[in-house]
């Protein structure tokens, strides 16, 4: 097929034992990752309203035509299908970087398609296109963590004295590399809905519980290894894309303008490692095939290898506190630990924050209303934190509770109501904890999650409070002043007019139609460029760069320079954000048939109730408009008003053509991208949305 696309996709029936492909030409049209797992979803999941447990659930494992090539962090995965995460079971996304996507490009594979269950322990062992189901308990892999499951399999495929070995069906085929393995842990192995697929070390796809369903399809493993080559339409203007990439925009190591941070393409490499790192320990930067950000790092003791952001974190606070404002490598090792057992690290946050405040409070402890065994008087040790995620992995004693997640948790220990009220729970849209960034001051992220299926996860726009208030906090001068900041941001938002007042996160900007463009903007793109073309939320979108002469960045001209390098499409940015909309729409669809109605769409109690403190970062300054003049103002303090959050749900509702009193697709806007065939569905469902 060529042009970035290896051209089949490997579907893969679990129960029969069987193997298939599918051309990709037929989904072609959707691009990549995210719009063609949609679309296989919508084609292959009959069912759409089962359990994501369901044997029949359809798992898609997606890369894109610019994996494996020179486009700049761009080698993703995207993982879809019936997540068993959140409340509801929602059709959900997640997302992993490392050297997966572009091994299973050169094995010539342009995704994967799961379906059925397997009667056994099974692993799926590809070399190019050979493809193999093996019994995991034979080999050895069933009850392993993820490390050491990755290691079994590496010693299972024992190159040549010479360090080659055979691989494929034809002769001459092989490689001297290790395969790349995508498996689950313990956790997933008993079916949690907290697991995770780990990757390598550091690459997770967390978000959806599909640790959990892999388990549940009896499916530990998928290794990939592939000696094929990868056609891209345009060689030399792929190289000089990069290289002037690299010259106007990138990062000068010896004198770097740029922090680290999200969503920039000229930010420092750096790990993004959350704690001060240790200065006993040695480290560099690691990064994913491509990537010009190695935002993980490798330390000299091989601890916690490759964490970054949550998982070096989460522990940081109790370890210091139990050893007297000292870090150790306690702080790695959870990290390292959260990633061998493959649990997703953001439930073992919040969940531990919780269960300790319910601890103090007299209410979690052997006997008591939240019956948990746990050694709360070394909290902050490793004997506790080991405890604590061996309970929940492997479900002992308590942890077969706690691996249903602590939104069921708290439900089954009838402590829902009143710590999702009090915010205890910090736990803010469809059952999922809130990431940081809260809706009460970063409305946008909030809108995007509960108008669509997790927490968004995605960091475009969080510079907006970044840099400001980092400014603030230490008392240095503001990089940029706040109105010419946000007309850097909506200058780059097309194909909106530029309009800075998307921009504005003031209290009545909350509630305007600028931020519901904003929102809309951001599910548009996400959905294609990120989703789907793959490119890293470490480096994109980028809306401004101190590299240029304006301060301009790279968005909206980068992200179609790789595309049509590699693709010969001759897309626009405004195609790939029509694109994203056709995408958005599908998804909505596939809620829409698994029960999602506008009544359904409100956020935990807490945020109405209870005004933002600050939570994680204490104060928090954002641009806002008020009184005719643009300034960085707090923006702590806010609840979240019902009524007029009904009003940005109808003006959303309205700007997707989408029936306001249901938030179902109706059939003029389905048409109108090419849908109605999924309109025509609907219909037969009784769930199209009103004209």
């Amino acid at each position: 097929m060529g042009n970035g696309y290896a051209g089949k996709i490997l579907r893969v029936d679990l129960t029969a034992g069987t193997v298939s492909e599918i051309e990709t030409e037929q989904y072609r049209e959707w691009g990549g990752g995210h719009g063609m797992g949609s679309a296989i979803f919508w084609d292959l999941c009959a069912d759409k309203t089962i359990s994501g447990f369901d044997p029949a659930n359809v798992i898609t494992i997606m890369s894109s035509p610019l994996a494996g090539t020179l486009a700049p962090s761009a080698s993703r995965l995207e993982i879809q299908g019936i997540g068993v995460q959140s409340t509801p079971e929602w059709f959900t996304r997640s997302n992993m970087g490392g050297r997966f996507a572009t091994m299973m490009k050169f094995a010539g594979w342009d995704g994967i398609v799961l379906e059925g269950a397997a009667s056994k322990p099974t692993w799926i062992e590809i070399e190019n296109d050979r493809v193999v189901l093996r019994d995991a308990e034979t080999d050895g892999l069933w009850g392993l963590d993820t490390y050491d499951t990755q290691e079994r399999i590496w010693n299972l495929q024992v190159a040549n004295s010479d360090g080659w070995r055979e691989i494929g069906t034809k002769s001459g085929e092989r490689a001297a590399l290790q395969s790349a393995v995508i498996t689950i842990g313990p956790s997933g192995e008993k079916k949690s809905r907290v697991g995770a697929l780990i990757h390598d070390a550091g690459n997770a796809a967390a978000q959806g519980g599909f640790g959990g369903v892999w388990g549940a399809k009896n499916l530990k493993a998928i290794s990939v290894i592939g000696s094929k080559d990868i056609d891209v339409a345009d060689a030399a203007a792929l190289l000089n894309a990069r290289f002037s990439a690299r010259e106007d925009l990138g990062v000068n190591v010896d004198e770097p303008k740029d922090g680290f941070g999200w969503a920039r393409f000229s930010g420092n490499p750096s790990p993004a490692v959350m704690y001060p790192m240790p200065t006993d320990v040695g480290s560099r930067p690691q990064a994913c095939q491509s990537c010009i950000s190695s935002c993980r790092a490798r330390f000299s003791d091989g601890l916690g290898n490759e964490s970054s952001c949550e998982e070096t974190y989460f522990y940081f606070f109790a370890d210091m506190m139990y050893n007297q404002g000292q870090t150790t490598p306690t702080v790695r090792y959870s990290a390292e630990m959260v990633q061998r057992l493959g649990i997703n690290v953001y439930e073992i946050d919040h969940g531990l924050n919780w269960l300790y405040h319910l601890y103090q409070e007299g209410i979690a402890g052997v006997g008591k209303q939240v019956d948990i065994d746990l050694p709360w008087d070394t909290y902050g040790s490793r004997e506790f934190i080991e405890t604590y995620q061996r309970m929940v992995a492997d479900r002992e004693g308590a942890g077969d509770i706690l691996a249903e997640g602590m939104w069921r948790a708290a439900e089954h220990w009838g402590r829902l109501e009143e710590d999702t009220a009090s915010g205890v729970l910090h736990y803010s849209y469809w059952g999922l904890p809130e990431h940081g960034y809260d809706p009460r001051a970063e409305a946008y992220w909030g809108w995007g999650s509960i108008l669509g299926d997790r927490d968004i996860n995605e960091h475009d726009f969080n510079n907006l409070f970044w840099k400001p208030s980092i400014a603030k906090w230490y008392g240095i001068p503001s990089w940029m002043e706040a109105e010419e900041f946000v007309t850097k941001f909506a200058e780059r938002m097309l194909p909106f007019d530029p309009d800075p007042m998307m921009l504005d996160f003031s209290e009545d900007g909350m509630y305007s139609e600028g931020q519901v463009k904003l929102t809309a903007w951001h599910r548009h793109y996400t959905r294609f460029w990120k989703e789907s073309a793959l490119y890293c939320d470490y480096r994109f979108a980028d809306f401004y760069s101190p590299k240029t002469e304006d301060r301009g960045g790279f968005t909206p001209e980068g992200e179609p320079l790789f595309w049509n390098a590699v693709t010969g499409d001759g897309m626009s940015f405004t195609d790939g954000m029509e694109l994203g909309r056709r995408i958005w729409n599908l998804d909505n669809a596939i809620w829409t048939i698994q029960g999602r109605h506008r009544d359904m769409v409100k956020y935990s109690e807490y945020l109405y109730e209870v005004p933002y403190g600050g939570h994680l970062y204490g104060p928090y300054w954002m641009p806002t408009f008020e009184d005719g003049t643009w300034d960085y103002r707090l923006v702590t303090g806010r609840v979240i008003d019902r009524e007029r959050m009904e009003d940005v749900k109808t003006m959303f509702y309205e700007l997707e053509g989408w029936d306001v009193s249901t938030g179902w697709p109706t059939r003029e806007t389905l048409e109108g991208v090419d849908l109605g065939h999924v309109a025509d569905t609907l219909e037969a469902a009784g769930k199209l949305g009103g004209e």
